[in-house]
């Protein structure tokens, strides 16, 4: 686990505080776990093993708008820190067979210092602000099981809390109307509120004073590299810096006036 800290008065001209995480920023088995991924090294560099990109893209926005930020470079394989304990997915079949005391051992170790500092930034951030958007960086395959994912960008959030399907349609308008190619959708390629460390803060705090959002970047861009790569997360952040420098809009219907790549979703 990594945390970098905010960086002087950044945020002063934000209309809330800003906490940006990358649970699946690296893919690295720990020495005493690595007998469970035996004959599996492949995997372990795919998809099934990090985000390629979120920790970059987390990197970027943390250091751009002055926030703290919080990643772990622990393959999800290991254990998943976006999954809730006892969860079938929380970690890999190998590991979810391995004795009680080892899975133990990598839940304390590794899985509550993690989730108990995310909780301490956002505490910190509300005394500090009055009100908080947390930030999950993660990046999602092109194609799974054969399926076709047709979204350059994904915004996950709760559409049962008004302020984060505002704040998501403001910021989907802006990045839209930016570059018209690009196809952004809401709650897509995963729904905001299934099981994840979003869905259990936001049990803790009021849909007030906590937006979390969870930025999802189609994998494509990132192996497309060079330019392409850091225009898009240019983008991202500038379009990001500009919604939070003014207030959400009270009315998370107001419809956009966006363009036909702009998609909704929940």
């Amino acid at each position: 686990m990594t945390h970098t800290p905010s960086r002087g008065n950044t945020q002063a001209h934000h209309t809330m505080g800003l906490v940006v995480s990358c649970e699946h920023g690296g893919n690295r088995i720990p020495v005493p776990c690595r007998k469970y991924f035996s004959g599996r090294f492949d995997l372990v560099r795919t998809h099934r093993g990090f985000d390629p990109g979120a920790l970059e893209m987390a990197r970027a926005v943390a250091s751009a708008l002055g926030a703290p930020l919080l990643a772990s470079t622990i393959s999800r394989l290991v254990v998943d820190l976006t999954r809730s304990v006892g969860h079938r997915q929380l970690h890999y079949d190998t590991v979810r067979e391995a004795p009680l005391t080892v899975r133990r051992h990598i839940v304390d170790t590794y899985y509550r210092p993690y989730r108990d500092y995310a909780e301490t930034l956002t505490t910190e951030a509300i005394a500090h602000h009055g009100r908080v958007l947390h930030l999950s960086c993660h990046s999602f395959t092109p194609e799974l099981d054969g399926v076709v994912r047709n979204a350059d960008i994904g915004l996950l959030y709760d559409p049962k809390r008004p302020a984060e399907k505002s704040l998501c349609l403001q910021w989907q308008e802006a990045m839209a109307q930016r570059d018209l190619r690009l196809a952004i959708r809401r709650n897509h390629p995963y729904r905001g509120d299934a099981d994840g460390q979003l869905t259990t803060l936001r049990r803790r705090y009021s849909p007030d004073t906590y937006l979390g959002v969870e930025l999802e970047i189609n994998q494509r861009h990132v192996f497309t590299g060079g330019h392409h790569w850091s225009s898009l997360r240019a983008l991202i952040i500038e379009t990001l810096g500009e919604i939070l420098e003014r207030p959400i809009r009270p009315d998370p219907c107001t419809p956009l006036s966006r363009s036909p790549h702009a998609r909704h979703a929940a």
